[in-house]
């Protein structure tokens, strides 16, 4: 049985999921939520990649779970496009932020270089596009249900050669009208050539018929591509 651990480190609230098994420094994937949710939110993912032998650590997001203030200047909640302004501000704050977690991590060694990767859901997707594009250290990444288009930079040439040589694994849904699939898949597109040498670590991955609240059957598929992303990775 897995061992759950709450902390918090860097001004950042913290559940971490692992097995105890004499080992400190893990194999290590940052999860992040979706707007509106919270770190508790994905246990069930959590306890799946721990069984993996993976060190999962679900973070809140800004304004979020345990960060989120007593009154917020609009909804959390609804849709990105219906919240564009404060959901933008999330999704920097939140990135800008995991640097640090990263460092402490690293100092007190709960993680060791080579071996963290970021997943996310929805939000979390997202950030996860942002937070690979500004920090070298993760070695894997999963985008499920996210969009790039919240994170990408002006300088478009740099913000695309920064993806490489993370291995990134995209995994939208066709029929998602709240994070339409088309900015990733465009992503994709355009990281192709910059991946030539190692295109195994780029996939991406669009479940037909799918909605952004997908069923049970879709979620497993999505969250078993993951799993096994992130364990062949960081193995």
């Amino acid at each position: 049985m897995a061992e759950v651990e709450e902390s918090l480190l860097a001004g950042v609230p913290l559940l971490i999921v692992r097995h105890a098994d004499g080992a400190r420094a893990l194999p290590t994937v940052l999860w992040v939520h979706g707007y509106g949710a919270s770190k508790e939110t994905h246990l069930a993912e959590l306890h799946r990649l721990a069984d993996r032998g993976l060190q999962a650590i679900a973070i809140d997001a800004v304004a979020h779970g345990a960060r989120r203030p007593d009154s917020l200047p609009c909804r959390v909640g609804g849709s990105p496009r219906e919240n564009a302004a404060i959901f933008r501000q999330i999704v920097g704050e939140t990135v800008a932020g995991l640097p640090r977690l990263v460092d402490q991590l690293f100092e007190l060694g709960r993680c060791v270089p080579g071996r963290l990767a970021i997943a996310g859901v929805s939000m979390g997707g997202c950030i996860v596009y942002g937070a690979i594009a500004t920090d070298k250290r993760y070695a894997a990444a999963v985008a499920l249900l996210g969009s790039p288009e919240w994170v990408r930079s002006d300088d478009d040439a740099a913000w695309l050669d920064a993806f490489h040589p993370t291995a990134l694994l995209s995994i939208t849904a066709a029929c998602d009208s709240v994070v339409p699939p088309a900015a990733a898949r465009q992503l994709h597109a355009l990281l192709a050539d910059r991946y030539s040498e190692q295109p195994e670590r780029l996939q991406y991955v669009e479940l037909a018929g799918a909605p952004h609240l997908m069923p049970a059957a879709d979620w497993a598929t999505a969250t078993g591509h993951a799993a096994e992303w992130l364990t062949r990775f960081l193995g």
